[in-house]
């Protein structure tokens, strides 16, 4: 588990805590007026969409109804979003592998590979609310197709993890234990995820995250 001084570290102003940053976020302090344009026009846009499938389901929201309901073009959605799935899944807001590289280059890869899950959820608490984190676990209990774009993006994310993990450690990214610990941290995240939403938002959930991923961690080397 991490140490009290690790959590102070990264909850501090510039590493805020869960709900913290998320004003900052939406407001778009510290960014520049594109990244803000951009952080708008996806919160619409993803808006725009649980709005939609809240009033007449999923299969029956199209792109171009969740375009119009959020006031930009078809053509605007597909720029942010590949598909109607990754709106749902957002897609965009957990790039796990560039958060690692981010991460200090002597630092033990496996803790690396906790504060990217860590750090990358963070970013993630700071873009959207719980609210539309619980709508977006709700629908993907719910609707097979996102079901399996979760799964299938579990698998991409891991694949993307390995290789960043073979530039730090010099691994192959086909080496099994390497898989077997980010398959492991990734699953882990999951159900973190899953299970927060099945017992009623009970507790904090990225502290959550960090006491699965500290569990995982004890028994892990790389």
């Amino acid at each position: 588990m991490s140490s009290p001084a690790t959590r102070r570290a990264a909850r501090s102003p510039k590493n805020p805590a869960p709900g913290q940053g998320r004003g900052a976020a939406a407001n778009g302090a510290g960014l520049s007026l594109r990244e803000r344009k951009k952080v708008r026009t996806r919160q619409a846009i993803r808006e725009s969409a649980y709005r939609l499938i809240a009033e007449q389901g999923y299969d029956s929201t199209t792109v171009e109804q969740i375009a119009e309901g959020a006031e930009v073009s078809p053509s605007t959605v597909f720029r942010y979003f590949a598909t109607k799935e990754d709106i749902v899944l957002m897609a965009d807001a957990l790039e796990l592998d560039q958060v690692l590289r981010e991460r200090p280059a002597a630092e033990p890869p496996i803790v690396s590979l906790r504060e990217a899950i860590i750090g990358s959820m963070r970013m993630l608490s700071q873009e959207i609310t719980d609210e539309l984190l619980l709508r977006r676990l709700q629908l993907i209990g719910q609707v097979p197709a996102l079901r399996a774009q979760m799964h299938e993006g579990m698998d991409h994310n891991v694949d993307r993890l390995c290789r960043a993990l073979s530039e730090r450690t010099g691994r192959s990214e086909d080496d099994l234990e390497l898989r077997v610990v980010v398959g492991a941290m990734v699953g882990a995240l999951a159900q973190v995820m899953l299970d927060w939403v099945n017992r009623g938002q009970e507790g904090d959930l990225l502290e959550t995250v960090e006491r699965a991923l500290a569990v995982l961690e004890r028994g892990m080397t790389l």
